[in-house]
């Protein structure tokens, strides 16, 4: 009997130590994907100054929320007039759920990586100076309500594979330079096409049967 207590005790200590060990080497990865934005970015106001990768977890940084188990749930720099990339480690923060860093002069694509964020409820990345074109993968994130891509300098098709965000409720990619046409089905059925104006290269919306959504000529 003795020698069961024992056994269930060290089974208890084993597994209190595991937790412990677990918990801050999640918090190290989510620290270390934030210190790599850090290092990709230009901070003229010095809004990034308290993000110290020496301390355990990036919970006490400004500018950043985390949960009862220090994930990172938020990541608030909109209007800090950073300079710079995004960066794919981004995707490391599993349980973010707003990823705020609207009205900065962002350079560079949108990582495809972003699409790995199954938890994001919102991307704000509108008013910067992103290129390239807008991820297939970001079709991934199932609980997404809010994504606003507008006044960037976005180019190629919007992908199809969006129409499939059955949580969306505001989609806007205006102010782009966007070409093809605009999905109509799924989600995008409730769309105005406020969403997407002052993209030049736009062709209207997808009239199915009438207007091929493959044409050529859309980079």
């Amino acid at each position: 009997m003795a020698m069961a207590r024992q056994v269930l005790l060290l089974q208890l200590v084993l597994t209190a130590t595991l937790l412990d060990t677990l918990a801050p080497t999640c918090a190290n990865v989510e620290g270390d994907a934030l210190f790599t934005l850090r290092r990709a970015v230009r901070d003229p106001k010095n809004v990034l100054q308290s993000w110290d990768p020496t301390l355990v977890d990036p919970c006490t940084w400004f500018h950043v929320t985390c949960d009862a188990d220090n994930r990172v749930t938020r990541l608030d720099l909109g209007n800090a007039q950073l300079r710079g990339r995004l960066v794919p480690e981004l995707g490391k923060l599993e349980r973010l759920q707003y990823l705020e860093l609207y009205m900065n002069n962002l350079v560079g694509p949108i990582p495809e990586e972003i699409g790995e964020l199954k938890s994001l409820v919102s991307l704000d990345l509108y008013h910067n100076n992103l290129t390239g074109s807008i991820p297939a993968s970001l079709s991934k994130l199932s609980n997404l309500k809010f994504m606003r891509l507008n006044s960037n300098r976005l180019t190629g098709r919007i992908p199809r594979q969006l129409t499939k965000l059955q949580s969306i409720k505001i989609f806007d990619v205006s102010n782009n330079d966007l070409c093809g046409t605009i999905p109509t089905t799924g989600s995008f059925s409730k769309f105005t096409e406020e969403s997407f104006r002052n993209n030049s290269r736009l062709e209207g919306p997808e009239l199915m049967g009438f207007v091929r959504y493959d044409t050529g000529g859309c980079k």
